[in-house]
Parts: structure tokens; sequence; C-alpha cells
């Protein structure tokens, strides 16, 4: 299986995801919105929206699995009463 890498990370930009993190855990449903690199110690990371907020928050690149991008029209089509 392959690492979650710098060029995965760019093909999901802008897009909604479930995060699906090296420990086990799931973020769900967030935005990435942009790539960052810390120059001191030259590590990645992806920041993140959540849904409906305007939370932001950043993720290194290493601690991230895998992503699976999330359809919206089957959550504005529930959303709607």
């Amino acid at each position: 299986m392959e690492r979650f890498n710098m060029n995965m990370a760019k093909s999901f930009l802008g897009k909604n995801v479930n995060v699906h993190l090296k420990d086990g855990s799931v973020i769900v449903n967030v935005q990435f919105s942009e790539l960052l690199r810390d120059e001191f110690s030259r590590e990645a990371f992806i920041r993140c929206v959540a849904y409906g907020k305007e939370n932001e928050f950043k993720i290194p690149l290493r601690s991230i699995a895998w992503a699976e991008q999330l359809n919206l029209n089957l959550f504005l089509t529930c959303d709607r009463n």
C-alpha cells in the first residue's frame, strides 16, 4: 500500500473528504484547503476546514493513512428539511 503523499493531497484540494489517520481514527467531512511546509523541520501539513464551520486546523501529512472523497449531493439532499 502506498503512503499518503503530497501528490495525493494535491488531488483532494478544495474537495470534501473523510480523513483516515494512521492511529485508526477518522476525521469526518473536512475540506482540504491548503498544503503547507514547515521551513525548519521540512514537515508537510495540510490545512483543513470542517464542513459548515469556519474552524481551521492542520494535520501532518505523515499521520494520514488515506482519504476518501465525499459526494456532497447526498448531504445537500438530506439537508433540505
